[in-house]
């Protein structure tokens, strides 16, 4: 009596799902990844950035009028969102201007190495080991005397 045989389940037609907009990935998924910002252009990045903004804003108003606690937990995920892509941008911004300076005599202090106060004004090697022309005559007309020693 318990080996009967199973009892097939009847089928159900799949339901058609609206598929989301491609551009607002981050309130489907919530965070925003580093290195898929690194790919998208200045443009995009501000687009995103605009938008996290006008969601961050929405965010808030719910905080004040007692909104869900999963909206106010989504604050914080669309800060950190919004330093994202920030960063990226800045970062992009920093690369193109060394890209443009690159190779030209006087570079923006930004952009300089940072390295230590002391370090920047000393002097460089070449001009410390540089030599007046009155050092440089007297060595050509007094060069060190070579002397053959035995033992």
């Amino acid at each position: 009596f318990w080996l009967k045989p199973p009892v097939p389940l009847p089928e159900v037609p799949p339901q058609h799902v609206p598929a989301t907009p491609p551009s607002t990935p981050s309130r489907t998924m919530g965070r925003v990844k580093a290195f898929e910002l690194r790919s998208k252009t200045s443009k995009e990045l501000l687009k995103e950035l605009d938008e996290l903004k006008a969601e961050l804003a929405t965010l808030r108003v719910a905080k004040v009028s007692g909104g869900a606690a999963s909206k106010l937990a989504k604050i914080k995920i669309v800060r950190k969102g919004i330093a994202r892509i920030l960063t990226v941008y800045n970062q992009k911004q920093k690369s193109e201007a060394r890209k443009a300076c690159k190779g030209k005599k006087y570079v923006p202090l930004d952009l300089r190495p940072k390295k230590t106060r002391a370090i920047r004004r000393a002097l460089k090697t070449e001009q410390k080991y540089m030599k007046t022309p009155r050092q440089k005559t007297k060595a050509s007309n007094f060069p060190m005397r070579r002397f053959a020693v035995t033992m």
